[in-house]
């Protein structure tokens, strides 16, 4: 029985989703499925509503966040040094590193690691980083089952569906759509659903752990990411909400962790601010129920044998653009998806990628490039409202970064036609009696403009409404009035 078959559908070289359209028209399909919206929209406003109250509670946040801040961007700067250092301290430990240079690489050595135990089928603890490089196909196509622990991600992989939320991969199900999923296919993957299951949070939760509880006492090795790293003592950090986590990261005699070079900070202090923010900013939690942290091996306590392999992946790359860099301060704690209003409207499915909302926005295009339609499309996929911003915990600059990649994708050519009316409008600008001229031509013409753009100018249209041309300028009504003011004086 396969493990992965239909889960994500991600391609194991760049995270992609096969098939994808652009995000202008999987968005447009998406917001046509009410009860989708619905979905989201209970969901999201549920989630920043709470995150709100728990932020509100402590008189330091802004200090808080601009520390967060600092120290990621120290952490960048000397990331060749931090790297290093934690490679040491992990081998002194016990453990043993890896690096990859991309996701091809990271599957291989997980693949052959697994395959050298003997074993065919491991537990894994929620992993963005693995879902970014299609490990479950990977380990698949080599024979191997790979299980899912958390709940939601549970959920996605019973449902052959794929993540549409950072923290709540299945955010887009509802409570009846869950019971019908466990209900249907939790036979297939092991122990089956109570034919009595109901839609209740609770009889859904308990479903779920005594289908997982079979897997964490056979499982021989465990796959887990990590938020962070310390580069002062080789420790790594899982912080979640139900203990899946820790079952995963306990049990198994071999543990194997994937994890991106960013997620590297330099002391045990740091942690402290993190450890505030992360949590009230996710999942509107004080701190996290669960916070495991491990260092190397431990004879008799925990796995025997650990693995951490170092994920690039596009981020060294990202690592040179002095504005886009600042993505990799992310700590995934998905406060930007919740008040994002597009987010909220399209889902996460349409941004293609393992990464949606704001960030998945300005990190996706960079760690896979702009080459293909739907990554050129991302940056687009934002009002450019700010709110992003304003709740990321580590004060990343999305919608600064958002236009810094319009940029770079109308410079590559992916958008031509907007090239060319940037011009236009600069060489308008530059000669005052022609931009006159124009305004008045616009004024006279009004009621012959159409209400889309014709050609390649129609995809601008498809998504918004053209301004209404006003009857005169407001240079015209400035000269008039103030030539009338002038007469009466």
């Amino acid at each position: 029985m396969s493990s992965t078959s239909g889960t994500s559908g991600t391609s194991s070289t760049s995270g992609a989703f096969l098939g994808m359209p652009a995000f202008p028209k999987a968005a447009h399909e998406a917001v046509r499925n009410p009860t989708l919206r619905a979905n989201l929209r209970h969901a999201t406003h549920t989630i920043r509503d709470k995150r709100a109250k728990a932020v509100a509670e402590l008189d330091d946040w802004a200090e808080l966040r601009e520390a967060g801040k600092l120290i990621k961007e120290h952490t960048l700067r000397h990331l060749d040094h931090y790297l290093v250092r934690l490679e040491e301290a992990v081998t002194a430990a016990g453990g043993v590193v890896h690096w990859a240079a991309d996701a091809d690489e990271a599957n291989r050595i997980v693949t052959d690691l697994v395959k050298a135990t003997g074993e065919t089928e491991v537990v894994k603890v929620k992993s963005m980083a693995t879902q970014e490089i299609g490990l479950n196909e990977a380990l698949e196509a080599e024979g191997i089952a790979a299980y899912e622990t958390d709940l939601a991600e549970l959920i996605v992989q019973l449902g052959k569906d794929r993540p549409s939320h950072i923290l709540v991969p299945a955010i887009h199900r509802n409570r009846g759509e869950i019971r019908d999923i466990f209900r249907a296919e939790m036979g297939n993957w092991g122990r089956p659903a109570p034919e009595d299951l109901t839609d209740r949070p609770a009889d859904l939760a308990e479903a779920a752990r005594l289908h997982l509880r079979e897997k964490f006492l056979r499982a021989k090795v465990g796959i887990s990411g990590a938020n962070f790293m310390v580069a002062e003592t080789g420790t790594l950090v899982v912080v979640e909400s139900e203990g899946n986590g820790r079952m995963c990261l306990t049990l198994p005699e071999t543990l194997i962790s994937v994890v991106g070079i960013e997620k590297v900070v330099p002391t045990w202090r740091d942690l402290e601010v993190f450890l505030q923010t992360l949590p009230r900013s996710s999942t509107a939690e004080r701190m996290n129920p669960y916070t495991s942290l491990w260092t190397g091996t431990t004879d008799g306590d925990g796995p025997s044998t650990f693995h951490l392999v170092l994920l690039d992946n596009g981020r060294t790359d990202t690592l040179a653009d002095e504005v886009g860099r600042q993505a990799l301060r992310c700590i995934r704690c998905s406060a930007c998806l919740n008040v994002c209003p597009v987010y909220e409207r399209a889902g996460g499915h349409a941004y293609g990628s393992v990464y949606p909302g704001p960030i998945g926005a300005i990190l996706t295009p960079q760690l896979r490039g702009t080459a293909s339609e739907i990554d050129a499309s991302l940056p687009y996929a934002s009002s450019l409202c700010g709110a992003c911003y304003d709740v990321c915990p580590v004060a990343i600059d999305i919608p600064e970064v958002l236009v810094h990649l319009r940029e770079k994708v109308v410079e590559q050519g992916g958008h031509r036609l907007e090239g060319a009316a940037m011009g236009a409008a600069a060489w308008a600008f530059d000669h005052p009696r022609a931009y006159e001229a124009g305004q008045r031509l616009a004024a006279l013409t009004r009621r012959l403009h159409p209400s889309r753009l014709p050609g390649p100018g129609r995809a601008w249209t498809d998504s918004r409404d053209l301004p209404e041309v006003p009857a005169e300028s407001f240079r015209t009504w400035w000269k008039r009035e103030h030539d009338r003011k002038e007469g009466s004086a």
